[in-house]
C-alpha cells in the first residue's frame, strides 16, 4: 500500500480538533481517546507529539494566546500606555471570547507555553517602558490577566432566566426587568466589561501621575506577569 502524501497527524491537527472539541462541548469532553476517535486514529499515536491530555490543553491554550493584538506593544507604534492596555485588553477578550471553554486553563497563568509568554513579556516591556517601576508593571500585568480571564469565565446577563414571572417583585423589588437581560446578553456583557476596564485604567492613570519622576527604559530583568 502507497504511504499517504501527508502524515495522518501533526501537532497542528491535533490542537485544532482537539480546539474545536473543547469549544464545542467543554473541557470536560476532550480526552484521548475521544480526540483519538475525532481524527481517525488509534490512541497510543497521539503520544507521538504529546505526552499527556494536559499538554494537548497547554497547546489550545497557547493557540488562543496567539491570536492576542500585541502591535499595541511595539516600541514604534505611537499608543500612549494607557490607550495600549485598553486596545490590548479588547483584542485578549475577543479571544477569549470565541474560546470560553479554554479560559480556565489560559486562568493560570502563561508557564511554559510560547504565546503566553510573549503576551506577558510584551506588557511588561511596554509598562515599564512608559515608566512605571518593575514591580508595579508586574502588578498591572497580574491585574490585568485577572480582570480579562474572570470578565469571559461567565455572562451576567445569562445568569438570570428569560421567564419574566421568576423574580417575584415581592422578593426581588428591583429585578422587575431581570429577565431581559439574556436577550441581550452581548449588549450589558461587553457594556460591563467596558465600564469596569475604564474605571480600572482611569484608577492606573492616578496612580501613574503620583510617580515620581524617573527616566523612561526600554529594558528590565526583572519578573514579567500577563
Amino acid at each position: 500500500m502507497a504511504r499517504p502524501r501527508k502524515p495522518l497527524l501533526s501537532r497542528e491537527r491535533i490542537v485544532e480538533t482537539a480546539g474545536a472539541l473543547v469549544d464545542a462541548e467543554g473541557l470536560a469532553a476532550l480526552s484521548t481517546r475521544r480526540l483519538a476517535a475525532e481524527l481517525g486514529v488509534s490512541g497510543p499515536s497521539l503520544y507521538n507529539h504529546f505526552r499527556t491530555k494536559d499538554e494537548i490543553l497547554d497547546a489550545i491554550a497557547d493557540a488562543v494566546s496567539a491570536k492576542i493584538d500585541l502591535s499595541m506593544f511595539t516600541e514604534n507604534d505611537g499608543r500612549d500606555w494607557r490607550t495600549a492596555l485598553h486596545d490590548w485588553a479588547v483584542s485578549y477578550r475577543a479571544a477569549l471570547a470565541d474560546h470560553p471553554h479554554i479560559v480556565p486553563v489560559l486562568a493560570q497563568g502563561p508557564g511554559r507555553r510560547p504565546a503566553g509568554l510573549k503576551v506577558a513579556d510584551a506588557v511588561f516591556g511596554a509598562m515599564v517602558r512608559a515608566g512605571w517601576p518593575p514591580a508595579q508593571a508586574t502588578s498591572i500585568g497580574a491585574l490585568m490577566r485577572y480582570f480579562i480571564t474572570g470578565s469571559a469565565l461567565g455572562s451576567f446577563a445569562r445568569g438570570f432566566v428569560d421567564d419574566e414571572t421568576a423574580y417575584d417583585p415581592a422578593d426581588y423589588p428591583h429585578l422587575g426587568r431581570a429577565h431581559l437581560l439574556a436577550e441581550h446578553r452581548q449588549k450589558v456583557d461587553e457594556g460591563a466589561f467596558e465600564t469596569g476596564l475604564t474605571a480600572l485604567l482611569d484608577g492606573l492613570r492616578l496612580q501613574y501621575e503620583a510617580l515620581p519622576a524617573r527616566p523612561r527604559t526600554s529594558h528590565s530583568s526583572a519578573t514579567a506577569e500577563a
